[in-house]
Order: structure tokens, then C-alpha cells, then sequence
């Protein structure tokens, strides 16, 4: 009798980061997929180019000892509604499958501090990827989604919330859930999307608060 096959390793080769791309939207808790985009060049000592057959910014990452093949970065340059445009765009150019691509954007449902990783799912109204799914064809892509929380007063909207800027409290808590996302992505490319999920989707770079007695 033989043995059933094992289902492969998913590691990514292209990494895009979710964003709006006019100066106003800079350092947003919208565009924080930029700014994992962004922080993963700056570790792996790589800047991006505006490539227009892509409609968006662009870099290529040469491999390690310990990772296969090239890397790619992207930043759409489409506004988020018209990512899948831009990631289309790259599949096709580089001939990849969907399931070589990791989606990184913020989500409300996370707390600040706390990443999550899946190997596909649902849109969960974020528009990016809506238009990603649409444009693909398919949910079945890896995604990383960063807390961003909800905001703290009740009668704030979900748009300003999402579209304002961190606060000087939050910043240092920014700074370390995009080191933690450096590290997610760096294991799911070296050694596949589920162990990274193992070791990340647990982790908290937030303090913790104790409550009142």
C-alpha cells in the first residue's frame, strides 16, 4: 500500500504589502503593509524601483544559502481597491501560482502587537483583498495580518480610525510587530507558511496590561 503524499511546504516567493500610495496616507495604520514592505528591505539591504508594467514599486531579493530562488517585494501603486491589479500583474510576468504570493495588510479584528497567519481564507471586507481574490481567481494565497485594533472611543469610525496616523504611544509597539513580521516572513520563506504560523500567530509584542483589582 503506498503512503499518502505529504502536502508541500508553501514558502512564498513574492511578498506585497498593502497600502495607498499618496503622501497623505504615509505611516497610516492602513498602509502598515507598506511599512512591513519597507522594513523587510531595509533588513534584507534591498531598495524598490517603480516599475510600471507592474503598477507598483518593486525589488528583488537575491537568495540566501539557506532560501531557494529569488525573493520579490511589492508595493502596489494602485490604491487599495486595485491591488490584484498590480499582483496580477507580477504573477503573470514571473509565471507564479497564487499560493507563491503572501498578502500583508492591517486588520481591525487584531489587537495592536499581534500578527496572524493563514494559508487562505475570505477578504473580510478589507477591499485590497477583495481585489486580490478577484484578480487571482482564488482565496488560496498565503496572508499576514496585522493588528491595528479599533479605535477606543466608540463614536470614532472605522475610515478615520484606519486612515489616522499611530499615536506616539503606539509607536514603539509599531516598531517591534514589524521586526516580529520580518521574522514570520523570513521563516515562511525558509521554512514554509505553517511552521511560521506555529511559531508567530501566538505572539504578543504588545505590554500587557494588568487589570485593576
Amino acid at each position: 500500500m503506498s503512503s499518502r503524499p505529504k502536502n508541500p511546504t508553501i514558502a512564498p516567493k513574492l511578498i506585497v504589502g498593502l497600502g495607498n500610495p499618496e503622501p497623505k496616507y504615509d505611516r497610516t495604520r492602513h498602509n502598515i503593509g507598506f511599512a512591513a514592505i519597507d522594513a523587510l528591505a531595509q533588513e534584507w539591504q534591498t531598495s524598490l524601483s517603480e516599475v510600471k508594467r507592474f503598477k507598483g514599486e518593486i525589488a528583488e531579493v537575491r537568495a540566501s544559502s539557506d532560501r531557494d530562488g529569488k525573493i520579490y517585494l511589492l508595493k502596489p501603486l494602485t490604491y487599495m481597491n486595485r491591488s490584484g491589479e498590480s499582483i496580477q500583474g507580477v504573477l503573470s510576468w514571473y509565471k507564479l501560482a497564487p499560493e507563491d504570493v503572501m498578502v500583508v495588510y492591517d486588520d481591525m479584528d487584531l489587537p495592536l502587537g499581534r500578527i496572524r497567519l493563514r494559508l487562505s481564507g475570505s477578504a473580510g471586507g478589507h477591499n485590497g483583498i477583495k481585489s486580490t481574490i478577484a484578480q487571482l481567481g482564488t482565496q488560496k494565497f498565503p496572508r499576514l495580518r496585522i493588528g491595528i485594533g479599533r479605535p477606543r472611543v466608540r463614536a470614532a469610525g472605522s475610515v478615520s480610525h484606519v486612515l489616522g496616523k499611530f499615536s506616539p504611544e503606539e509607536s514603539p509597539i509599531v516598531r517591534d510587530v514589524l521586526k516580529l513580521t520580518f521574522d514570520a516572513v523570513e521563516c515562511s520563506c525558509k521554512r514554509g507558511v505553517e511552521m511560521a504560523m506555529n511559531r508567530y500567530n501566538n505572539r504578543n509584542v504588545a505590554p500587557v496590561v494588568e487589570a485593576s483589582p
